[in-house]
């Protein structure tokens, strides 16, 4: 018995759903690479990109994934033979951490718990250990999608600040880019990497790094420099050293209209969007783990994502479950990667996603659980529709008719 179609719902934590706007946008023909007009493209892509950091330092696109911009933030601000602390909350933090070793940088790693932030009075005290200073760069994720955890990056800079304690703070946004608050500014991050293919709703292809002067400065001495990653290289005035090459066009069309359409909701709408659809997906699985075999994996309320939430469910269900959600309902889920791989599955609500999305999601979930006889509380989805409709209640009505608008009341988090 199949109740799906051809076109699945994605639901991964990326690559994400792409508009329609955004395909549209990358289907024409290619343009003259030495146009005005294509420059211009490139330029207001990293004006707009600029404004998403929230940063007023220089920018850079890139042809390649978030994996590509670790390499880049690393080899245009270290040498071989320095080191760097890798701050553990799951996987991707410590995957930056091998990139810069196979590049010849020593790692030391802050141990974390897969369920947990990453604590910043351990930081303070290991920083402050730090005598000489052989630290040259610390390294985090904000939001890390194999474990669900979101970092506070204001803590761990002011950790940094206490223990008086030089080193670069380098931040990965891949996750959570556009979907959650960000300021790199504000909170003195030195280096930012993110990627296309999540929040900002575009096809894998294009990754962002974003700098301070502290670490434009740290370039002109960094021993592992090359002329694809270089930022001296790309901060000349030819449209082609924006690239290093040839510009990857219609992955930059289609940017520029994910752009457009993020301006046009405004960001701290589309935050806010993130934030209830989040908060809504972890009242259903709160509900379902009460008496049953689910749980989310992040144990703080405060310390769970607005991008991705990961839950855990033994193996023996796991996969049943998320093959009756594509194969008989058309809904994809990620799956739970690192060490928490075969047990649970991920909701990955970031990028072009709506309640009809989520609850659709959540509505198919709960079907399977029932249908596979999966030990569960009942009445999650009924959870998530009363925390949308409180939510939303007093939304004015001239916000009710702006597509994906959102209301500014947020109920705390379920469990705070």
């Amino acid at each position: 018995m199949s109740l799906r179609t051809s076109r699945e719902i994605l639901v991964t934590p990326g690559p994400t759903m792409i508009p329609d706007e955004v395909l549209g946008a990358m289907h024409r023909p290619t343009v003259d690479l030495y146009s005005e007009a294509l420059h211009e493209v490139t330029l207001s892509c990293l004006a707009d990109l600029r404004a998403l950091f929230r940063g007023s330092g220089d920018t850079y696109i890139y042809a390649a994934n978030g994996h590509g911009v670790w390499e880049g933030a690393l080899s245009n601000t270290l040498s071989r033979g320095e080191t760097v602390l890798v701050l553990e909350s799951g996987q991707f933090a410590k995957g930056w951490g091998e990139m810069a070793r196979m590049l010849g940088v020593l790692v030391e790693t802050l141990p974390g718990d897969w369920r947990r932030a990453v604590n910043p009075e351990k930081l303070c005290e290991k920083l402050k250990a730090d005598k000489a200073h052989k630290i040259k760069a610390v390294l985090v994720v904000q939001v890390d999608t194999a474990s669900g955890v979101c970092n506070d990056i204001a803590a761990i800079r002011e950790a940094i600040d206490t223990a008086s304690h030089p080193a670069l703070l380098m931040v990965d946004v891949i996750a959570s880019l556009a979907a959650i608050p960000f300021e790199m500014d504000a909170w003195r991050v030195d280096v930012a990497v993110g990627a296309a293919q999540k929040a900002l709703m575009m096809t894998p292809g294009l990754g962002f790094v974003a700098t301070s002067a502290k670490a434009k400065e740290a370039n002109r001495t960094a021993g592992l420099r090359t002329l694809y990653w270089d930022w001296q290289f790309r901060d000349g005035k030819e449209h082609y050293k924006k690239y290093c090459g040839t510009c990857p066009e219609h992955l930059l069309f289609g940017l520029r209209k994910s752009l457009d359409l993020i301006k046009a909701e405004g960001l701290d709408r589309v935050q806010h969007r993130h934030r209830l659809l989040a908060e809504a997906t972890r009242r259903a699985v709160s509900v379902w783990a009460q008496s049953g075999a689910l749980s989310l994996n992040a144990t703080e309320p405060s310390e769970r994502s607005d991008s991705v939430t990961v839950i855990r469910l033994e193996a023996r269900y796991a996969e049943r479950l998320m093959d009756y959600c594509r194969n008989v309902c058309g809904v994809v889920l990620g799956v739970n990667i690192g060490e928490l791989s075969g047990e649970g599955f991920r909701i990955g609500h970031m990028g072009d996603i709506t309640a009809a999305t989520i609850l659709g999601t959540l509505g198919v979930i709960e079907t399977a659980l029932g249908a596979l006889s999966v030990p569960h509380g009942k009445g999650g989805v009924a959870a998530a529709i009363g925390y949308l409709a409180r939510s939303t209640a007093k939304t004015s009505t001239a916000a009710v008719e702006k597509p994906r608008s959102a209301a500014k009341k947020v109920e705390a988090p379920v469990g705070a």
